[in-house]
């Protein structure tokens, strides 16, 4: 089993920057995939950004050169540093674990609100 706990979302005006953490606990691999996906209300949960345990990384095109995804391997924390906030990026950011061979595992969830 591994717990997910999002931390440092909440409300800032457009232009802005908030950065989230996850922290795993549990059963964790040393190789290991982790990423945040968001969900806006009436749209499907999309993937925001991901990294590998090596720290590759992937981000979808409307974040790019705004956000940042890193990782800490030692306390199995994953980070979304998000700067120039838009008002759509107002959204439910999820934080998202896998290891291979293994179900992937989901937070709880992070509410992000934008004002323009």
């Amino acid at each position: 089993q591994v717990q997910l706990v999002e931390s440092g979302g909440g409300l800032v005006q457009a232009g802005g920057s908030l950065r989230l953490s996850c922290a795993a606990s549990g059963t964790i691999f040393r190789i290991n995939d982790m990423a945040w996906y968001r969900q806006a209300p009436g749209k499907q949960r999309e993937l925001v950004a991901a990294i590998t345990s090596g720290g590759r990384t992937n981000y979808a095109d409307s974040v790019k050169g705004r956000f940042t995804i890193s990782r800490d391997n030692a306390k199995n924390t994953v980070y979304l540093q998000m700067n120039s906030l838009k008002p759509e990026d107002t959204a439910v950011y999820y934080c998202y674990y896998k290891a291979p061979s293994r179900y992937p595992y989901w937070g709880e969830g992070t509410q992000v609100t934008v004002s323009s």
